[in-house]
């Protein structure tokens, strides 16, 4: 009696074969990866500019709490001590931020704090997987941790107000005034600048074409 060969099982109607991995597409991928040595120039980048926000925000403090003891701040329409440098529309003004960016999450620090932790974690964890070749991508990401951990410093190292706040306030110091509208933009940082350029930079990437397959 003549028996038939079940036929080749198949990927689609189509009759085409399932795909098989291969170790060689595994060994590509890790080929791919940056060395430890470029993830720790990436890291150290970020450490940088945790440097630069830290030093700066120390260095203004300072320079404005002499002025304003000497009195030399200028004070505004509602009544904030300020430190003119361009024509009066960019200053220097202290302020204390307990929430995010435009004060947004003042009512919820734990899960604020918690949540810069958490995005700082990813984000080294990004920064040591991101492929090679992939110049401004990394670019945004070493800026939007470095910007996390500055602001996060504040947060964990900074003393507790007696408001019953539980966390440190970022400290901001930028103050940018329209005065046709009367209107200040929220005081920003060095580490809110570099988030800011970063997450630009992100939304840019996303919309190119040429994106590694994964």
């Amino acid at each position: 009696m003549t028996t038939t060969a079940p036929p080749a099982e198949t990927g689609s109607s189509s009759g085409d074969p399932l795909p098989v991995p291969t170790e060689g597409a595994s060994a590509a991928a890790r080929a791919d990866r940056p060395a430890a040595r470029a993830v720790a120039a990436r890291l150290a980048i970020s450490g940088l500019i945790v440097l630069a926000d830290l030093w700066s925000k120390a260095a203004v403090f300072g320079w404005l709490d002499r002025l304003q003891r000497e009195g030399g701040l200028e004070r505004d329409v509602h009544g904030h001590p300020r430190l003119k440098l361009a024509d009066g529309w960019l200053t220097f003004m202290e302020s204390r931020n307990p929430g995010a960016a435009f004060g947004q999450l003042e009512s919820f620090p734990w899960f604020l704090v918690v949540g810069r932790s958490a995005a700082a974690v990813f984000l080294v964890w990004l920064l040591a997987r991101t492929p090679k070749g992939r110049p401004w991508f990394t670019a945004a990401l070493v800026l939007v941790l470095g910007g996390a951990l500055g602001n996060l410093y504040d947060n964990l190292f900074l003393a507790v107000p007696h408001d019953g706040h539980p966390f440190g306030m970022v400290r901001d110091f930028i103050d940018v005034y329209f005065g046709a509208f009367d209107w200040h933009f929220p005081t920003f940082n060095v580490a809110d600048s570099c988030i800011t350029v970063g997450a630009a930079l992100l939304l840019l990437t996303s919309f190119r074409s040429d994106k590694p397959a994964a």
